[in-house]
């Protein structure tokens, strides 16, 4: 009788422990959520930040801008037209490339003095 009131007494206190041990609802997810929360602000933040001014260069071409286009091409703008873009790359050469085809504004020259 006392032999078998220490083995109950014992595997409660053992299922007791086991039951406490596993964590539950929101704490099994929460390593998850953390993880994809710093994800969000060292991945997906900045990268829509560099959309949003990338898009907002798209918008705001207009004529006589010097642009670098994503082949490397420099040129100035001299004719805009809906999604196309002309481009005046040398006297009297003139090629139309797509808007997105832009990757950014020319560099002013230092200035020397």
């Amino acid at each position: 009788m006392i032999v078998t009131i220490s083995i109950l007494a014992s595997a409660n206190l053992a299922l007791g422990l086991w039951v406490q041990a596993q964590p539950g609802g929101i704490a099994l997810f929460l390593p998850l959520i953390l993880i994809m929360v710093i994800f969000y602000f060292l991945m997906i933040l900045p990268a829509q930040r560099r959309q949003k001014k990338v898009n907002e260069m798209l918008a705001n071409l207009k004529n006589g801008d010097k642009v670098i286009t994503n082949g490397g091409i420099y040129g100035t703008i001299v004719g805009l037209e809906g999604d196309t873009v002309q481009l005046r790359i040398a006297e009297q050469v003139k090629m139309k490339v797509a808007r997105n085809a832009i990757a950014g504004m020319q560099a002013e020259p230092p200035k020397e003095s």
